[in-house]
């Protein structure tokens, strides 16, 4: 059985924890299938949206598997390419949607934070309860967390411990939409399959400028800007676009 199972849908590739009996817990094993699936999609032309998942229907991942740290399984567990889980420290220029499918918690959260796009089934939780257990949330959850909420809600997230449903997270603007349970993956793909139905290019270079202009200063994004619209008005794909859009036909886009 595989730690992280892979399954391609057209232009999109699901990535599924696959611990459920663990609450999908990260081992060094899933740390390492992880990165290795990343660093591989990261450089294939033919993928264009990343889903990341969790296998049952309890987690998303509850995060660090404490006993394989424990056992010995830190340096694997967090050296991975790309940190904790393979994801957390990792520039990915395509994007990633996390669909999440049950409690998303301590480095579960973490991951969630490292994905671009949030749908999250009804029951879904969220939070970083590592204050509780005398932990810190080591892997990012301390930084993404008051970029993506006003500072007072994360720090109420960080110093209780305690989590958040999906209703709140959704009106707080954690995640991006709700969904029924039986329906969180046909959703995920259906948003998915909108993100690839445009140009891959365009596509990675609006994530580059809309992420990096996020914490940095005008100059700094528009020099970023500048460079998405040279690279991306020059393509091969922003000739086909207007010419299909003329023609009433759907783009070939070549990614390039």
């Amino acid at each position: 059985m595989s730690a992280v199972e892979r399954e391609r849908r057209g232009h999109v590739e699901i990535l599924t924890i696959n611990r459920p009996e663990a609450r999908n817990a990260i081992n060094g094993a899933v740390s390492q299938a992880m990165s290795d699936a990343l660093d591989e999609l990261e450089t294939d032309d033919d993928c264009w949206v990343v889903i990341l998942t969790g296998s049952g229907e309890k987690a998303f991942s509850a995060g660090m598997d404490l006993k394989a740290f424990a056992s010995g399984e830190g340096g694997s567990i967090m050296g991975a390419s790309g940190g904790f889980a393979g994801i957390t420290q990792r520039t990915f220029s395509k994007p990633i949607i996390a669909a999440v499918n049950g409690a998303a918690l301590a480095g579960g959260c973490e991951i969630m934070l490292s994905c671009d796009l949030v749908v999250a089934a009804d029951h879904a939780t969220f939070g970083i309860p590592e204050a509780k257990r005398g932990l810190v949330a080591g892997a990012g959850g301390l930084i993404r967390l008051p970029k993506r909420l006003p500072l007072a809600v994360a720090l109420e997230l960080a110093l209780t411990g305690d989590p958040i449903d999906a209703e709140r997270a959704l009106a707080l603007g954690l995640i991006n939409r709700i969904v029924p349970a039986a329906r969180l993956m046909d959703e995920t793909l259906a948003l998915a399959a909108v993100i690839a139905d445009n140009a891959p290019l365009a596509v990675r270079w609006t994530k580059k400028v809309v992420v990096g202009a996020s914490s940095v200063g005008d100059d700094v994004g528009w020099a970023l800007n500048a460079e998405a619209v040279s690279v991306v008005f020059s393509s091969a794909d922003a000739m086909e676009g207007p010419v299909a859009f003329a023609q009433k036909r759907k783009p070939q886009w070549q990614g390039k």
